[in-house]
């Protein structure tokens, strides 16, 4: 068993510190709860902007190598990797993605995602193998995800990604770890002491969902994938997408709603296509090639820039 693995420490990281603002809630009314957890949850944000020095340079250099045709995978355990699969699940429904392009590693596998896999997180040999059964390459950005900033597994796969060539981000809640150490681009978010301490998926789960929402969501928006902020390349699988597909089509061309609805029907549900073809009367091929030859930015497209 390593030294990150066997505990020694761990009673130093901020993240396990008992909080003496919450040391009787077992005595406090549901009301008093409630308001201790939002006031803690309220000092979430602030770590998070302090972090944006670390932040920014790595979406960009995510982004930059996103753009060249690599992936953007997410590696943790417990409460970091669900966390990861979750934002990774995300983006193809919202930004029509394939789902190989933004994924979800979790130490323990898919069973971990439903149910705690004891033990598996200090598997370094586990998380290299996580690395290498994906063939992560250079073109690849691994954003390795714990609270502590030492778990094995991830430390690990984050440290072989980087030997692999991989643009590497390691994202913690505490300052100074070995996860830090490991990666490229390391960012810090100490949020304190938990309502429950030790708890981190309360406060550092809250953190690390907060950045990962800007790592999807701004690589995307820099490859293109809405026309201002508008979702343009939503998989409009259900009734719901559809009808907001539909809304897009309509506000960004000024039609009405059943023309809309139409130029949808007619380019395969694709929001992007049927925007340009009623901003543009381009008929489907010339619509579809104008797309192509700028990357599927629409606003470049409608523009008429090659």
């Amino acid at each position: 068993m390593t030294e990150l693995a066997n505990g020694e420490g761990l009673g130093g990281l901020v993240t396990e510190r008992a909080d003496p603002r919450f040391a009787t809630i077992d005595t406090a009314s549901v009301a008093e709860l409630a308001a201790l957890m939002n006031e803690a949850d309220a000092e979430v944000p602030a770590a998070v902007r302090a972090a944006l020095p670390q932040i920014v340079p790595a979406i960009e250099a995510v982004a930059e190598r996103v753009r060249a045709g690599g992936r953007l995978l997410y590696v943790g355990a417990g409460t970091p990797g669900r966390i990861g699969v979750l934002d990774a699940s995300e983006c193809p429904p919202t930004f029509g993605t394939p789902p190989e392009l933004v994924r979800g590693i979790i130490a323990g596998g898919r069973d971990a995602v439903f149910a705690a896999q004891e033990g598996v997180e200090d598997d370094e040999d586990a998380g290299r193998a996580s690395i290498t059964g994906e063939d992560v390459g250079p073109l690849d950005s691994v954003v390795g995800l714990a609270a502590s900033g030492r778990t094995p597994f991830v430390v690990a796969a984050v440290a072989v990604s980087r030997e692999r060539g991989a643009l590497t981000v390691g994202l913690s809640c505490n300052t100074g770890t070995p996860l830090s150490a490991a990666a490229e681009h390391a960012i810090e978010v100490p949020v304190g002491g938990e309502v429950v301490a030790g708890s981190t998926r309360l406060k550092a789960g809250t953190a690390q969902k907060l950045v990962l929402n800007m790592f999807s969501t701004i690589v995307m928006v820099r490859l293109g994938k809405t026309y201002g902020n508008l979702m343009v390349d939503l998989n409009a699988s259900n009734a719901k997408l559809r009808e907001r597909a539909i809304r897009m089509v309509a506000t960004i061309t000024g039609e009405p709603q059943d023309r809309a609805a139409a130029a949808l029907e007619a380019s395969d549900m694709q929001v992007k296509l049927a925007i340009l073809r009623l901003h543009s009367g381009l008929d489907e091929e010339r619509a579809t090639a104008r797309l192509a030859a700028v990357d599927g930015r629409l606003r470049a497209a409608m523009e008429g820039e090659r």
